[in-house]
């Protein structure tokens, strides 16, 4: 049996994930043998029917994890933790403590704001002033985390200027990079404490 079996909602949340784990050490875990499934349906699909998908997979992995952003979900919780607890006690019934949701407020290009110097690199910024500074320019608004309220808007917003095809390679090109241990977001902190409790790293003799 493999390891993890996760469910997205899309190839940008795939490879932003994929960015992360493959660098366990960096996450804090052993190396891991995991696969990715993909919903139709997107944010809403992984809702709605991301339960009963992965109870498909029982027999094939041994943990299983859904992610989904709260926006474009289409859920009537007002918040993302309350969904997140909702949908955690569907995964349960297969799954028990093996299985496990992450709820990503707002959505998964906010993970990707964890470091500028990784952003510059990967879309290779070509301005000498910060992106943060340029996207204050044009009105973005930031979290007290320095994170833009609208992080998918803000990586659009630079498209014209770095002039690179938006691609979900350049989701994994940033997370292989930034800091895995210093992020802040609340969905990302989950998502590396739960794999820690099951994938532990073993230290080496």
């Amino acid at each position: 049996m493999q390891d993890l079996v996760l469910l997205v909602a899309d190839k940008n949340m795939q490879f932003a994930i994929q960015g992360a784990l493959s660098r366990p050490k960096a996450l804090g875990i052993r190396p891991i043998t995991f696969e990715f499934r993909s919903h139709p349906g997107r944010d809403g699909g992984v809702r709605s029917t991301g339960s009963m998908i992965l109870a498909a997979e029982r027999s094939r992995f041994t943990h299983a994890m859904m992610v989904l952003d709260f926006e474009g979900s289409g859920t009537a919780f007002s918040s993302p933790t309350l969904l997140e607890h909702s949908l955690d006690e569907q995964i349960e019934h297969i799954w028990q403590n093996q299985g496990k949701t992450i709820v990503v407020a707002p959505e998964i290009d906010v993970w990707l704001w964890g470091s500028d110097n990784a952003i510059r690199d990967v879309f290779e910024w070509p301005r000498a002033s910060s992106i943060r500074d340029f996207l204050r320019g044009k009105g973005f608004e930031f979290t007290a985390d320095n994170k833009p309220l609208r992080p998918k808007e803000a990586l659009e917003a630079m498209v014209p200027i770095h002039r690179q095809p938006r691609s979900s390679a350049l989701y994994f090109a940033v997370t292989y990079r930034i800091s895995l241990q210093n992020c802040t977001d609340r969905a990302f902190i989950s998502f590396r404490e739960q794999l820690q409790k099951w994938f532990p790293d073993v230290p080496e003799n």
